[in-house]
């Protein structure tokens, strides 16, 4: 890119950021600082804003440049995550949405200490909604800097590193000033702009193909170098039955992880009942299903136009496909077009990082404020407000999560948003299933469901070849990895459900079945709702 092209990408940049720092500004402006404003943002939301929220919110940068990067590189095995995304919102709808609105007020924890003693409970569910959250920030702070990098001219190092720190800098602003309602109005204009970007590429591939899918397949085939078997699985999952095992662990954890991500779930307290918050499930369900099916066109176009050994030699993970193929789309390069195309795509893109990594950093801090803190703070210390404990939080998780997104910087967002998923179907979802379904459930029963998947999923990606013993992990020099797949659901799901039945069957507590009757009417009518 020449100076004026990054010019002029910097510059919707610097709108987009000071459009987003002027909604903050306004809504800070007009909060209360209650709890309820901070966390839920009054819950005065109506279910299209909220689907459009939530849109925002679930398509991230592991949608936009992850997933149609992979395809770009590996044909049939990168749907994957297309088809895993979208599915998981049928396990949302169906499970989780209308009930987790009725039985909680702002955090996974509310809904499990219900019934149960509340201390240990919100200690262990705020441990790993902190730990999902941080794993999924990472996955933004990468695709941030694959792409402000490539706008820069290059994979300069130093680039990369300022963006993580530039973006982890903005979400903190966006949590600490303007709370859920300015994240939330930020994640329906970034779903908006997402959506039209989207649209646009969609229509200008197909066009550039006459509207033939069948040539845009055969073309991307053919300069894939892998032919025919471009177009079939096994490219990337299919090798051995290792592979095999992984392309399973990893439709588990995607299909299955939804329903257990913080700021999806804190997203259904933003409104006023539990149907509104059904009918918030279903918006998002149209525009994120016409999404994924459009990132799939957008993925083979890569191939085909650009050439996976291009995307490579940009990203080695594919997460530029989606610019280059903008810049190809509107003529090349040093062309107007091109560059107009090209700057408007990845100033959408960045959008997407910054409303997506505000969403989860109010989540996590959040877990912190509302969980962590008010159960281990003592009465005879200072107390601080939740607020202001989750502002000082989300700093904290900033700081975190730029570290690990300047060590991480090399793997494919896409890939990282699954590690997280995974961890999220092993920790929070089993847990979130027996409080809302299981009459005998108890508390160490929850207790051990959420460290029985969270220890396990975190301990086996530490010790798989995503951290060492392989040339893309994040330290290749060393070799210490002794589980062979790179996604741990297939294993650490089951464990976190097993070890809720185990702590359940040996607990010398017996159930309370009056608070379960109590629960199970408040989930099923809304009877008591915050």
């Amino acid at each position: 890119m020449t100076g004026d092209h990054q010019t002029l990408a910097l510059v919707l940049f610097s709108v987009f950021i000071a459009v987003t720092l002027g909604i903050t500004t306004w809504v800070s402006r007009d909060r209360h600082g209650s709890a309820e404003e901070f966390y839920a943002g009054g819950r005065l939301f109506s279910p299209l804003e909220n689907g459009f929220a939530i849109a925002g919110d679930y398509m991230s940068a592991a949608s936009f440049l992850g997933i149609s990067g992979l395809i770009a590189l590996y044909g049939y095995d990168g749907m994957l995550y297309s088809v895993g995304f979208l599915v998981a919102w049928l396990v949302v709808l169906l499970l989780v949405a209308e009930l987790v609105r009725n039985c909680g007020r702002f955090t996974l924890a509310d809904v499990v200490a219900a019934r149960m003693s509340e201390r240990p409970v919100r200690i262990a569910a705020g441990t790993s909604s902190v730990a999902v959250s941080v794993l999924y920030l990472v996955a933004q702070m990468v695709g941030a800097g694959s792409l402000v990098a490539l706008l820069l001219g290059g994979t300069s190092e130093a680039a990369r590193s300022w963006t993580v720190i530039g973006v982890g800098a903005l979400m903190v602003v966006y949590v600490s000033l303007g709370g859920m309602r300015a994240t939330t109005w930020i994640q329906i204009v970034k779903a908006v702009l997402l959506m039209a970007g989207t649209i646009a590429l969609t229509v200008l591939v197909l066009f550039r193909f006459h509207g033939d899918v069948n040539g845009l397949l055969s073309a991307a085939a053919d300069r894939s170098g892998h032919g025919r078997d471009f177009l079939g699985p096994g490219l990337r999952y299919g090798g051995d039955w290792t592979a095999r095992l992984d392309f399973i662990s990893l439709g588990i954890a995607l299909v299955l992880g939804t329903a257990g991500l913080p700021h999806i779930l804190a997203r259904f307290y933003t409104v006023p009942t539990a149907r509104a918050a059904r009918r918030s499930v279903v918006w998002s369900i149209g525009l994120i299903g016409s999404f994924y099916l459009m990132t799939i066109v957008l993925g083979f176009g890569a191939a085909a136009l650009i050439g996976p050994a291009e995307v490579r030699a940009s990203s080695a993970s594919g997460n530029t496909a989606i610019p280059l193929l903008a810049l190809d789309l509107g003529g090349g390069a040093g062309s107007t077009g091109g560059t107009v195309l090209f700057a408007v795509v990845a100033a959408v893109a960045f959008a997407t990082i910054l409303a997506v990594v505000a969403g989860i950093t109010l989540a996590s801090s959040a877990s912190v404020a509302h969980d962590l803190y008010s159960s281990l703070r003592r009465r005879h210390t200072k107390q601080y407000s939740e607020v202001t404990v989750a502002r000082l939080a989300a700093a904290v998780i900033g700081a975190a999560a730029i570290g690990l997104g300047l060590l991480a910087r090399d793997l494919n967002v896409a890939f990282l948003v699954g590690l997280a998923f995974a961890v999220a179907a092993s920790a929070n979802l089993p847990v979130l299933l027996y409080s809302l379904f299981w009459r005998k459930f108890t508390t160490r029963g929850a207790v051990w469901s959420v460290y029985g998947g969270l220890v396990p999923a975190v301990l086996l990606v530490l010790l798989s070849p995503v951290v060492s013993g392989s040339p893309e992990a994040l330290f290749p020099g060393v070799d210490f990895h002794v589980f062979p797949l790179q996604n741990p659901g297939v294993v650490s799901i089951p464990l976190g459900f097993l070890a809720g039945w185990i702590g359940t069957v040996t607990s010398t507590e017996p159930p309370d079945e009056a608070r379960h009757a109590e629960t199970e009417v408040r989930a099923l009518t809304g009877a008591g709702a915050a």
